[in-house]
């Protein structure tokens, strides 16, 4: 029985740990300039305007040029049940705000992270970017550099908008078996 329970509290250190390490990696922007934002996508609600969250990201992705620290942004979803392209809807945010339409590339088939990271390196391929700032909640950004790492990006920094909800807690602990999952 020891034995079990030894486990069972190694188990929830390193879940602590983690979920500490995401948290703190999350909500860190160490003001790095990059070639490119990738602004990864979320829901729009069924009237076509952008979840909160969304527009949040896009808010973060606005600071980053308007403050040069990128140059182009990349916005990367998919096409969501309520029958937007999330990608879409995301650069006609960004040009009404004052983002130039040349500075925005969109990827409308990102329906998950993995995604996104497989169709930035096919725009890599075109724009020759070789530094990146992934764009997301502060809860997804770690596995989000961590994936986009594993393919071979050397250069990815993160910044995330200062928007919480209640379901970030939900979120939190989704990440940890997607972390090690994907």
């Amino acid at each position: 029985m020891k034995f079990f329970k030894l486990i069972a509290i190694l188990i929830i250190s390193w879940f602590f740990i983690h979920t500490t390490y995401i948290i703190t990696d999350g909500l860190s922007d160490k003001g790095e300039k990059a070639d490119i934002a990738i602004i990864l996508g979320n829901k729009v609600n069924e009237d076509g305007t952008l979840s909160k969250r969304l527009e949040k990201r896009l808010e973060t992705g606005i600071e980053l040029y308007k403050n040069h620290r990128i140059k182009k942004i990349l916005v990367s979803g998919g096409l969501g049940k309520e029958g937007f392209y999330e990608g879409d809807k995301m650069k006609e945010f960004l040009v009404k705000n004052s983002i130039p339409d040349s500075v925005v590339l969109v990827d409308n088939y990102g329906n998950n992270t993995r995604l996104t990271v497989e169709n930035t390196l096919k725009f890599q391929e075109k724009y020759k970017f070789k530094s990146i700032i992934i764009v997301s909640q502060y809860f997804h950004v770690t596995r989000t550099k961590k994936l986009f790492e594993d393919r071979g990006f050397e250069n990815v920094s993160s910044a995330s908008p200062k928007y919480f909800e209640w379901r970030d807690s939900y979120s939190i602990l989704r990440e940890f078996p997607a972390y090690y999952t994907q």
